[in-house]
């Protein structure tokens, strides 16, 4: 910013008589008005900076279903299981070239991921962590962008406290297969149909899915109707906005009972 060359108020006593006095002090008045609005703007855009959350690229299939509007970095979801739903949820970020891992999901097939839109030179997966789930999901929580794990049992409040101050540190992104305290959101996947068969003949081709999202800073779940698999796309959002409040809560009635039986 120039630097600016204020001139000496007049006296507020000075009369009609004192001609270029006068002039100079409305000049400077406007001079501090104008940097003061200039400072002002810069304040407010430093604060928006600050408080906008920095996101993961997200498949546009999913991206407005989610709180911020795509996957926050530093931050953990609760996913339910389905390794559709998780390839889903990786396609986006892969696509944009961040490095992704898969940590206690044997279950988890590389042909499909690709099928998907995942990157498979920027996969890393670690099916058989065992009693090290956690300390594996932290290690390589350091270098990728988004890390989903399984984890093979309760982890204790400490642990997950260390676990959420080192995502935050690192800008990585967690998706939880299951229950996990202080999420963002939890995803679900609350209704499936496949399409394809004929009268005993043909092959399964798509999979029309229902994903509901539920977040504690959201006034209602919102919900919305994918193809995953989609032939053509590997992910096709079908309807163009967030499904209407009472289909929305029919599908979240779905999601609460399939969490109450990963509980």
């Amino acid at each position: 910013m120039p630097a600016l060359a204020l001139s000496p108020l007049a006296s507020p006593d000075a009369g009609p008589g004192a001609g270029p006095a006068a002039g100079a002090r409305l000049q400077t008045v406007d001079t501090v008005q104008a940097l003061q609005a200039r400072i002002d703007a810069l304040q407010r855009t430093t604060l928006d900076s600050a408080l906008m959350p920095m996101l993961m690229p997200t498949h546009e299939a999913l991206a407005d279903l989610l709180p911020d509007g795509g996957l926050k970095e530093g931050a953990a979801y609760s996913v339910t299981p389905s390794s559709a739903l998780v390839m889903a949820l990786l396609a986006g970020p892969s696509a944009a070239g961040s490095w992704c891992g898969v940590v206690g999901m044997p279950e988890f097939g590389v042909e499909a991921a690709e099928a998907m839109g995942l990157d498979l030179d920027r996969l890393v997966l670690v099916p058989h962590p065992g009693d090290q789930w956690l300390t594996v999901t932290a290690s390589i929580a350091d270098a990728l962008g988004v890390v989903v794990v399984k984890p093979g049992r309760a982890a204790g409040d400490a642990a997950v406290a260390r676990l959420a101050s080192r995502l935050r540190e690192r800008g990585s992104t967690l998706l939880v297969v299951g229950a996990w305290p202080q999420t963002e959101a939890m995803i679900s996947l609350t209704e499936s149909r496949w399409s394809g068969l004929g009268s005993g003949s043909g092959c399964l081709t798509s999979r029309e899915v229902t994903v509901t999202v539920t977040s504690r800073r959201s006034p209602r779940p919102v919900s919305g109707r994918l193809l995953m698999p989609d032939p053509e796309q590997g992910i096709r959002r079908l309807d163009p906005r967030a499904m209407p409040r009472a289909a929305a809560r029919t599908a979240t009635e779905r999601a609460r009972e399939a969490w109450r039986e990963v509980g």
